[in-house]
C-alpha cells in the first residue's frame, strides 16, 4: 500500500510542477483559421427542405469539407461534398444543407435516437456556446429527416478508446425536414435558442459532420485529426454573431405524465394490481446557461427494457441511465473517476440492481454555467418509506472549473441520510467528498489526472478513502493509456458504482465489503495503409490487475494481445490471447456447486467477425475457447440482422456458454437469445418486441411496445411485458402499462 500511496504523491507533485508551463499557454477557445459568420433574418423561413427562401443566397456557405476517415485532412471529393447556410432569428437558429452524392440513401431506421442511425447518410451540427471545450450540443438527421441529438462532454474519447463523452439520452425540441433532388439532398433544420444553455458571448465553438455510407467516410468542414470524433470540442470553428443572441425571456419545459397499468405476480400468487398515477418533470432556466430540473412524484420504470446479459464475472453489470431527470448536464456528477470505480452512479438513485423502481416523491436538480469557465450541479431526492425499502435522500453537489484550455478542475459532495415517517434518522447516514483535477492538452492527445476522496458514516474513521492517477500520450498511431486506482473498504457506494468493493461469498450467501487497488494499462498502435480496401490495422498489449489490501493479495489479473483490422467496407476482424489469474476470495457459484476461495490461472483465444453493416442482411459472429477457473469455457456468439429500409429492423441475438468443471463443481451450459422486430411505420410510430431467453437467469421476456410520438417529445406508450420461469416452466409475472408524457414548452 505504501507503494501505492507514494505513486499518487509522485503524479500530484508532477501535476504541481507542470502546472507554471501549463499556464503559460496561450488560452485559445476556438479556431479563428475557419469562422462562419451567421446574419439576423427578418425573412420568415419554412422548414420544409426546400431552400427557395432569399437568406440561403445571402448567407456566408461553408464548404470544402474534409475526411475524418478512413483518412484525415484530404478534403472531400467535389461530387460528395457538403454545403452549409446558417442564420437565426429571435427564436431560432436555422441551419441549411446540401448533401452531394449518389443515390439510394442509406435509411437504417425511421426512429428517433436509434442504435443503427450512424450506420446511413448523416449530417450533424454541434455547438460549444461558452467556449468551453469541455460541454457542446449536438444536432443530427439525415435523408428521411429522422431526428438524432445528444449532449457532448470534452472527454469524448477517441476512437480506439471508444466515446465515453457523449450523451445520447440527452433530448430537446427542434426541427427539421429534408428534400432530395437527384444527385443530392437537402436539409433544413430550425433550432430553438430554448433548447440550448449559452451566455452573452458573441463567439461560439461549431463543427459541421458528414457521414457517406457508400464509401464509409466521415467528413469535417474543420480538419480534425483521425483518431477523434467529427465533433471533437477542441477542433471547433468560430461561429461569430453580428450581434450577442439575446437570452430567451421565457424558457421553460412542463413534462407531465399519466400512467395506467395492471400486473399479476403469479408466483407470489398474489390479486391483480391496478394504479393509476400522475406526476411531471420541469426543466426551467434559471438563466440562459443554467437549467432547473423538477420533477415530482415521478415514473422511473423505464419504457425501454435493459438488454439481459450473461455475465461469467463476479461483479455487477453496469447498466446506462437513461431517465429524463437524471440527463442533462449529466458529466457534472458523473465523471469522476474511472469506468469501474465511478464515486457517483445515478442509477443507485430510485432503482434497484435488478432494475425495479424505488418510488420517489419529488426532486431537484440545477446544473449549468455560473461563469464561462464553471459549471456546477446540484442535486436532491426525497424516496418514498415502505415496509420492504425505508425512505432515503439524497443531495449531490459538483463542480467543474476549466483552467489551461481543456483542463478542469473537479469537485463533489454526496450526503445520503434515512428517511422515515417524515424524520430523518441521524444515525443512518453517509457522506462522501473529492476533488480531482484532470489535465488534458489542447489538441486531446495527452492527458494526465489525479483525485482523492473520503467517505463519512456512522463510526467510520478510518480505510474510507479513494484515488485515482491517470496518464495517456500518443499520437495519431500510437496510443499509452493507464489508471491506477483504490478504495478503502469502509468507503461509502451508496451513490456509487465501485466494481470490485462487494465480494459476494456463495456458501455464507452474503457480500463482504473489501479495500482493494486497480491497475488499468493498455499500448496500442495502429498502422493505416494506403490499401484502398483496409482502413486500419490495431496492434494492442492490455494488462488489467487488482490487489486486496487486507493482505496485500493480487486476486485478479489479466495480460492480453489483441489485433483487430478494420475493412472500408465497414466490415471487421478482431482476435485476442489473454492469460487470465483470479483468486476468489469467497466460495463463488458458476454451476451446481461453488467453485472453492483459491487461485486459478487459465488462457483463453478468441475471435470476432462483423460483416458490412451498409447490408439490407449483415451478421457478426465470434467465439472463445480455453480455461475458465478450474475448468473449461467454450462460448459462441452470433447476431444476425435483416432490414427493410426505412420501415422495419429484425434481428436475433445469440450466445452460448459452456462450462464444464470436475466434479463435484458440475458443468452447465448457459444460453442467451434475443430475437427483436422492429416496425418504423413513420418517424412518430413505432412497434418494437424483444423476446429475451436466458437460462442463468432463469427467465424468458417478452416485451412488446407501441409509441406514438403525437407531437415532438410528446408519446403515448402501450407496453405488455411477460415474464416465465425456464428451469421450472410457468409464468412468473406480467404487467400491461399505458402510459402518456406530454413536453409543453412555456
Amino acid at each position: 500500500m505504501c507503494r501505492l500511496n507514494y505513486s499518487i504523491a509522485v503524479v500530484f507533485i508532477f501535476l504541481i510542477g507542470i502546472s507554471p508551463l501549463l499556464a503559460q499557454q496561450k488560452n485559445n477557445t476556438f479556431r479563428t483559421d475557419y469562422q462562419y459568420h451567421i446574419k439576423r433574418t427578418t425573412e420568415p423561413i419554412k422548414i420544409d427542405g426546400d431552400l427557395k427562401e432569399a437568406v440561403w443566397q445571402e448567407a456566408q456557405k461553408a464548404t470544402n469539407f474534409f475526411y475524418i476517415t478512413p483518412i484525415a485532412e484530404k478534403q472531400v471529393e467535389q461530387e460528395d461534398q457538403t454545403e452549409v447556410w446558417m442564420t437565426y432569428d429571435d427564436q431560432y437558429i436555422y441551419v441549411a444543407v446540401k448533401c452531394y452524392g449518389k443515390e439510394p440513401h442509406l435509411v437504417p431506421s425511421l426512429k428517433r435516437d436509434g442504435d443503427t442511425f450512424w450506420g446511413g447518410e448523416t449530417f450533424m451540427v454541434s455547438f460549444d456556446p461558452l467556449n468551453e471545450r469541455t460541454n457542446g450540443f449536438a444536432f443530427a438527421t439525415n435523408s428521411a429527416g429522422v431526428q438524432f441529438d445528444n449532449q457532448l462532454a470534452g472527454n469524448l474519447g477517441t476512437r480506439s478508446s471508444g466515446g465515453s463523452g457523449f450523451n445520447t439520452a440527452w433530448n430537446n425540441k427542434w426541427q427539421c425536414e429534408t428534400g432530395k433532388y437527384g444527385h443530392y439532398f437537402v436539409i433544413e433544420i430550425a433550432i430553438p435558442f430554448k433548447s440550448l444553455r449559452y451566455g452573452e458571448s458573441r463567439i461560439w465553438g461549431v463543427q459541421f459532420n458528414r457521414g457517406i455510407s457508400s464509401s464509409n467516410s466521415f467528413h469535417a468542414w474543420t480538419p480534425v485529426p483521425l483518431q477523434f470524433f467529427g465533433p471533437d470540442l477542441g477542433y471547433n470553428a468560430s461561429l461569430v454573431w453580428d450581434e450577442i443572441p439575446s437570452p430567451s425571456k421565457s424558457n421553460i419545459a412542463v413534462i407531465p405524465y399519466t400512467i395506467a397499468s395492471t400486473s399479476k405476480d403469479i408466483e407470489a400468487g398474489t390479486p391483480t394490481d391496478n394504479d393509476f398515477s400522475v406526476g411531471l418533470d420541469a426543466k426551467i432556466a434559471l438563466t440562459s446557461s443554467l437549467n432547473l430540473d423538477v420533477t415530482v412524484n415521478p415514473d422511473f420504470s423505464q419504457v425501454d427494457v435493459d438488454r439481459q446479459v450473461t455475465n461469467l464475472t463476479t461483479v455487477n453489470i453496469r447498466f446506462p441511465e437513461q431517465r429524463i431527470f437524471f440527463v442533462e448536464n449529466s458529466d457534472i456528477f458523473s465523471d469522476f473517476g474511472i469506468p469501474p470505480m465511478r464515486p457517483f452512479f445515478s442509477r443507485k438513485i430510485g432503482l434497484k440492481e435488478d432494475g425495479t423502481s424505488i418510488p420517489i416523491s419529488y426532486g431537484a436538480r440545477i446544473t449549468g454555467n455560473v461563469t464561462k469557465d464553471t459549471r456546477v450541479g446540484l442535486m436532491n431526492l426525497q424516496t418514498k418509506s415502505s415496509v420492504e425499502e425505508p425512505g432515503n435522500n439524497y443531495s449531490a453537489l459538483a463542480f467543474n472549473h476549466r483552467i489551461f484550455g481543456r483542463s478542469v478542475l473537479k469537485g463533489f459532495f454526496h450526503n445520503r441520510i434515512g428517511h422515515t415517517d417524515g424524520d430523518y434518522d441521524s444515525n443512518d447516514y453517509t457522506r462522501n467528498m473529492g476533488l480531482e483535477f484532470d489535465y488534458r492538452s489542447k489538441d486531446g492527445y495527452n492527458r494526465m489526472a489525479a483525485a482523492y476522496g473520503l467517505s463519512f458514516s456512522e463510526g467510520v474513521s478510518d480505510k474510507n478513502q479513494y484515488y485515482h492517477a491517470i496518464a495517456q500520450f500518443g499520437n495519431e498511431n500510437f496510443r499509452f493509456y493507464t489508471n491506477l486506482a483504490g478504495v478503502g473498504k469502509n468507503y461509502s457506494d451508496d451513490m456509487a458504482f465501485i466494481q470490485q468493493l462487494n465480494q459476494y461469498d456463495a456458501v455464507a450467501d452474503t457480500t463482504i465489503q473489501i479495500g482493494y487497488d486497480h491497475l488499468f494499462s493498455t499500448l496500442s498502435y495502429t498502422l493505416y495503409p494506403e490499401n484502398s480496401k483496409i482502413n486500419t490495422h490495431t496492434f494492442s498489449l492490455t494488462n488489467i490487475g487488482d490487489w486486496e489490501r487486507e493482505n496485500n493479495t493480487n486476486f485478479s489479473y489479466s495480460i492480453s494481445a489483441s489485433y483487430r483490422v478494420a475493412l472500408a467496407n465497414t466490415s471487421r476482424v478482431s482476435t485476442a490471447i489473454r492469460r487470465n489469474y483470479r483468486k476468489l476470495l469467497f466460495p463463488f457459484q458458476f454451476t451446481d456447486n461453488p467453485l472453492p476461495a483459491k487461485g486459478y490461472t487459465w488462457y483463453s483465444f478468441e475471435a470476432n467477425y462483423r460483416s458490412d453493416i451498409r447490408k439490407t442482411f449483415n451478421y457478426s459472429i465470434g467465439g472463445s475457447v480455453g480455461g475458465f477457473y478450474s475448468g473449461k469455457r467454450n462460448s459462441i456468439s452470433a447476431e444476425i440482422n435483416y432490414r427493410r429500409q426505412p420501415w422495419g429492423n429484425f434481428g436475433v441475438a445469440f450466445e452460448a456458454n459452456e462450462l464444464t468443471f470436475d466434479e463435484p463443481i458440475g458443468s452447465s451450459t448457459l444460453l442467451l437469445i434475443g430475437p427483436k422486430l422492429e416496425f418504423s411505420l413513420n418517424r412518430d410510430l413505432f412497434w418494437t418486441t424483444f423476446l429475451q431467453y436466458n437460462t442463468q437467469g432463469d427467465n424468458f421476456n417478452i416485451n412488446s411496445r407501441i409509441q406514438w410520438r403525437f407531437q415532438p417529445l410528446s408519446d403515448l406508450f402501450l407496453v405488455y411485458t411477460d415474464n416465465y420461469a425456464i428451469e421450472q416452466w410457468g409464468p412468473k409475472n406480467r404487467t400491461l402499462v399505458l402510459k402518456v408524457n406530454y413536453w409543453l414548452n412555456i
